[in-house]
């Protein structure tokens, strides 16, 4: 990501936002109120969307220039759409595609599973929960304040059960547990290690190996904490890192096909509801990228409870 940083003094004070952004990036002002209006333009640290908000004196502005080898101008890619799974008065699930980013970026609001959902809405959806950009499955959200902080905390105390499948690199056993605390690695910038030589957090998955070939692996992974890139890192650990997921050295080809994402799918999801306070489970379709490596390996997807462990 490029940005550009500059604090407020001098001629500065009480100028309009999109104003000192144009003069210090040596752009248009049109072209300033442009990043203002898609998301790209911070003050103090958190997203400014209007383009007269005057700033004070000593106030920091954060342009993002880039994200992801693009500019926030450049145009969007339509985003994929979800598909509700279960809806109620207070619970909305929903499909969450691949390569649709769960919330706005840095560099640009619109286009994210929180903005379609909050469009489908119309008021703002409270998201309890996040999967990767790549990671498709199931994601829940509450309606109100109320059964969002319920949810919330189903996740954050470890009650939410949850049932993901994954094809991975070979050599995994037939089944087994990972308990390993993850940390930053500082080594390469954007990826979790799973290592005990590091102060990591607390992280657990239990697994179940549904076949395990030459080439690759499709797995069952019930994790039972919910850390960032928790998966992917345990994977790694064990030497077969998920197919296509290049972050983690996950293969790009196996079973004789190009995998072109990371093969991650959040298949099931039971937790108690907010109103009902029983347990209410959904389950997501295996995408078709992933579902050819079950059929490759002539294995069904797991159905039923997500296991208690």
């Amino acid at each position: 990501m490029k940005r550009r940083t500059f604090r407020v003094e001098g001629a500065g004070v009480g100028r309009a936002v999109a104003d000192a952004v144009a003069q210090e990036l040596g752009v248009p002002v049109e072209q300033a109120r442009a990043l203002v209006d898609v998301g790209a333009v911070y003050v103090a640290g958190r997203r400014c969307r209007d383009a007269k908000t005057r700033l004070v004196l000593g106030q920091v502005v954060g342009v993002v220039l880039e994200e992801g080898g693009h500019s926030p101008l450049a145009e969007a890619p339509p985003a994929p759409t979800f598909r509700v799974l279960h809806e109620d008065e207070d619970v909305l699930a929903v499909d969450k595609p691949a390569g649709l980013p769960a919330q706005p970026t840095e560099a640009r609001v619109g286009g994210s599973l929180v903005d379609q959902v909050s469009a489908y809405l119309g008021r703002e959806a409270g998201l309890v929960h996040r999967l990767d950009r790549e990671t498709s499955g199931v994601t829940v959200f509450g309606k109100d304040a109320r059964a969002t902080s319920f949810l919330a905390a189903e996740f954050r105390h470890g009650r939410a059960r949850k049932r993901y499948v994954a094809a991975t690199g070979p050599g995994l056993p037939a089944s087994g547990t990972v308990d390993l605390p993850l940390s930053r690695d500082p080594s390469r910038p954007g990826r979790w290690r799973a290592t005990r030589a590091a102060n990591g957090v607390s992280a657990l998955t239990h697994f179940r190996t549904l076949y395990a070939g030459a080439e690759f692996c499709v797995v069952e992974l019930l994790p039972q904490t919910g850390r960032t890139h928790q998966l992917r890192a345990h994977l790694t650990a064990l030497g077969a890192p998920i197919l296509g997921d290049a972050r983690y050295g996950g293969a790009a080809k196996a079973g004789g096909v190009e995998v072109a994402r990371c093969l991650l799918h959040a298949q099931a999801l039971e937790m108690l509801h907010p109103r009902w306070e029983r347990l209410f489970g959904m389950r997501a379709p295996v995408p078709e990228d992933l579902m050819h490596f079950f059929k490759l390996a002539g294995v069904e997807v797991p159905q039923g409870l997500v296991p208690l462990m």
